[in-house]
């Protein structure tokens, strides 16, 4: 058992009080978190919570333990931050796996040119998983969609991306100008993971429906060859692909969110935070929250729905 690892999850879950909420916070499932903390509690030879069907309440076990439980955690960190240090200084970096290459590629470039005594060392993972990487370790710094919900975490200056729709050539609304929510009804859709972008996926569809468009089926995946073939739309950034075809929607209604989230800040995560921000701006197109335009969307049913 990795000690360690189920002592961080045993206090969250004491801070919490409430194995949903500190799930959340994990970045993870409830049954896995609550079959850790048992297997703690066989581990140790107490119980350490009390669960009834209204609360859940530390035993007195659980409270002599918790403290003890963030110095161990805390002092784990403090030598995983010094092996590090003393390693060459890596910094391991968790990117959305259908972030574009380019930007990809800009992003290392612009923290090698700032940073070059320090190694990035970028993976492919998406935002639930990194709020668990993140927590655990495993990962020094991501790029994260919104929204999300890690109370732990700490998150760098929210950019907004407006998504057009990627539809195939052949599809008939591909010649019109700018397309309406509405006017992709009878299409499905393609989207990342359920599992994966949590936050993005519920807060994608609700939009969709308020400006009646509800996908004849939802896929999930990264890649475009749904698109490609015709079977299905998705909504992203403008794309240069043969035999797709990029038009903006109606009023920007779909948006991608997206920070740096880090959860213990070093002057490298700080660097990174910095060169981020600039290159999604220059090379992502993305723009401050709070400068972005305030969407007006007509009413309208969709022109070809």
């Amino acid at each position: 058992m990795d000690l360690v690892r189920h002592l961080r999850y045993f206090t969250v879950v004491a801070e919490e009080l409430h194995f949903g909420n500190a799930a959340i916070r994990l970045g993870m499932a409830q049954p896995p978190l609550s079959q850790r903390i048992k297997r703690l509690e066989e581990e140790l030879g107490v119980r350490l919570f009390d669960r009834s069907a209204r609360q859940v309440r530390l035993t007195e076990a659980g409270r002599l333990l918790v403290g003890e439980a963030r110095e161990i955690v805390a002092r784990a960190d403090r030598l995983r931050e010094l092996v590090r240090h003393g390693e060459g200084r890596a910094l391991k970096l968790g990117v959305p796996p259908d972030l574009a290459a380019a930007v990809i590629a800009a992003l290392v470039e612009g923290f090698r040119a700032s940073n070059p005594d320090v190694r990035l060392t970028p993976a492919e993972i998406w935002t639930a998983d990194q709020v668990a990487a993140l927590t655990e370790g495993a990962i020094d710094v991501g790029i994260v969609r919104h929204p999300i919900n890690a109370p732990g975490l700490r998150f760098g200056q929210v950019l907004v991306q407006p998504q057009g729709v990627l539809l195939a050539e052949g599809d008939p609304l591909a010649a019109a100008g700018e397309v309406h929510l509405a006017d992709l009804a009878g299409r499905e859709l393609l989207m990342p993971p359920r599992e994966g972008e949590p936050g993005l996926h519920a807060a994608t569809l609700a939009e969709c429906r308020r400006h009646g468009y509800v996908p004849a089926q939802v896929h999930q995946g990264a890649g475009l060859g749904l698109v490609l073939a015709g079977a299905a739309v998705a909504f992203g950034a403008r794309v240069d692909h043969p035999g797709i075809a990029w038009l903006p929607l109606l009023g920007s209604p779909i948006s991608s969110r997206v920070s740096t989230a880090w959860r213990v800040e070093t002057d490298a995560v700080a660097g990174f935070s910095a060169v981020a921000v600039r290159t999604l701006k220059e090379s992502a197109g993305m723009t401050d929250e709070a400068a972005a335009p305030v969407r007006h969307i007509s009413r309208r049913p969709g022109m070809l729905a």
